[in-house]
């Protein structure tokens, strides 16, 4: 990618900031856009974008050949429908949303025919938010999905990738968005419901006393923004409650297997469970 383009990012809080500093630390000049003074002013302080601020012109908007928009979904596509008339002729944008069928087809439908949007998604979040918690570690070795349509070109989802391993990510994969709002329901979204669920279901200020790590690393994800993670479930919610069933069978045979002691059974999901988990280990 030409250290001559110009790259925009739209939303500066922990995502967005981490792309903005490991963009602009590696040669690219790099703006930023955020609600809140406050934010655009740390970030120039910090020296992580060139230029900054808080109001959407043409003038400020146009001059940047790539758009990278860190926004929750929904006002994502406000922006757009919105602000589009400010991008560049010819610019390519792209996200970091976490759903992608109810966001990608809409925003490709209602996009000027002279810019291109091809979607990605890092797999790279954290619980924590905001420019302060910005961490550029958190995208080396990670998980990049590129989610492109057929009104997609090809220059454009190399571009998408190539902003994938700058950043850092160890594997780039593409996947249509209907193949990444499966695995995404499956993967995180499932998972934060499973973390938001055990710790609703026993309320003790001293279960901190008693735990052990299990107990830690598995609810770490129930520290949740709960503005951002219920657009996720809603926009995502056919693929979400299926695989929430597909959880609810599996955890309804290790209940009756371990009322009615048979431990053939619980001792043969043990063995699938670990030989599955033996991927993920590095």
């Amino acid at each position: 990618m030409d250290k001559d383009k110009k790259i925009l990012i739209v939303g500066l809080g922990m995502i967005g900031a981490s792309y903005a500093e490991k963009l602009h630390s590696c040669g690219w000049f790099t703006g930023g856009i955020s609600a809140r003074e406050s934010t655009v002013k740390k970030a120039l302080d910090s020296g992580i974008i060139d230029c900054g601020t808080v109001d959407v012109t043409k003038e400020f908007v146009s001059q940047f050949d790539i758009v990278v928009f860190a926004l929750y979904p929904k006002l994502f596509i406000k922006w757009v429908q919105e602000h589009q008339d400010c991008l560049k002729s010819g610019a390519t944008i792209t996200d970091v949303t976490g759903v992608k069928c109810s966001v990608v087809y809409r925003i490709q439908k209602m996009l000027r025919s002279d810019v291109e949007f091809i979607a990605a998604h890092p797999m790279a979040g954290r619980e924590l938010s905001g420019i302060d918690n910005r961490n550029t570690k958190v995208f080396e070795g990670a998980n990049f999905i590129v989610t492109p349509t057929p009104a997609n070109t090809q220059k454009a989802i190399d571009t998408a990738c190539e902003i994938g391993r700058i950043l850092g990510f160890g594997n780039i994969s593409i996947l249509s968005p209907e193949e990444h709002d499966e695995m995404i329901a499956f993967l995180s979204q499932l998972t934060h419901c499973i973390a938001v669920s055990l710790m609703c279901s026993k309320d003790s200020a001293h279960l901190v006393d008693y735990t052990g790590d299990s107990f830690r690393d598995l609810t770490r994800i129930a520290n949740i923004n709960e503005n951002m993670w219920p657009e996720l479930f809603s926009m995502n919610k056919i693929q979400l409650l299926e695989q929430m069933e597909l959880f609810e069978k599996e955890f309804d045979r290790l209940k009756d297997a371990i009322a009615a002691d048979d431990i053939d059974t619980v001792k043969q999901m043990m063995i699938t469970s670990t030989e599955r988990r033996k991927l993920f280990n590095k």
